[in-house]
């Protein structure tokens, strides 16, 4: 199989995790986050891993050192990135993609589930600090975020709309029929 690399895009607790979780273990593929650089930053800095603190680092390093400087570290990391299938979690604007589509195996996947659905699965799995006690509102307003507000708009660019809104079975079905 040739190398396969999807960038993963999705509003808030729209599937991302899941999808990368799925292709590592059924296709022994890699992932590769955009919040992992961030989330790496604020460890090093003792600063709480919030969805706050996550968007106000990544506006700085943007805004200080080039919109497309977080584009370029996952860039790097895929391209050194050996396996098979590679998954990028969590494109957020078309700047992430800018380097990611000079690459021949790489293919957007926008993943769509409804504002219900998404606000269920956040609570359930409780990531950040702050999801489990979210409030269907304060949900609808971090929608609404810098980070957030370029996502939508992702959709009309992607290889692949996917729908998350019924099962798990459903949802991988969608993805093999992509990496097949």
């Amino acid at each position: 199989m040739a190398k396969i690399i999807l960038g993963l895009t999705a509003e808030l607790a729209g599937g991302k995790g899941t999808v990368a979780k799925y292709v590592k273990e059924k296709y022994q593929g890699s992932s590769h986050r955009f919040s992992t650089m961030l989330r790496d930053v604020l460890d090093r800095l003792y600063l709480e891993q919030s969805r706050e603190n996550m968007q106000k680092l990544s506006t700085i390093v943007r805004q200080n050192f080039g919109e497309d400087t977080l584009a370029k570290v996952i860039f790097e990391d895929v391209k050194k990135d050996n396996h098979g299938v590679v998954v990028v979690d969590g494109v957020r604007r078309p700047a992430d993609i800018k380097y990611l589509r000079e690459l021949p195996e790489f293919k957007l996947v926008y993943i769509d589930a409804s504002l219900e659905k998404r606000y269920e699965r956040i609570i359930k799995r409780g990531e950040n600090p702050d999801d489990t006690t979210k409030t269907f509102e304060q949900f609808k307003k971090d929608q609404e975020g810098e980070a957030d507000s370029l996502i939508r708009s992702l959709k009309e660019e992607a290889n692949f709309v996917v729908d998350n809104n019924g099962n798990f079975e459903d949802l991988y079905r969608q993805i093999d029929k992509i990496i097949n």
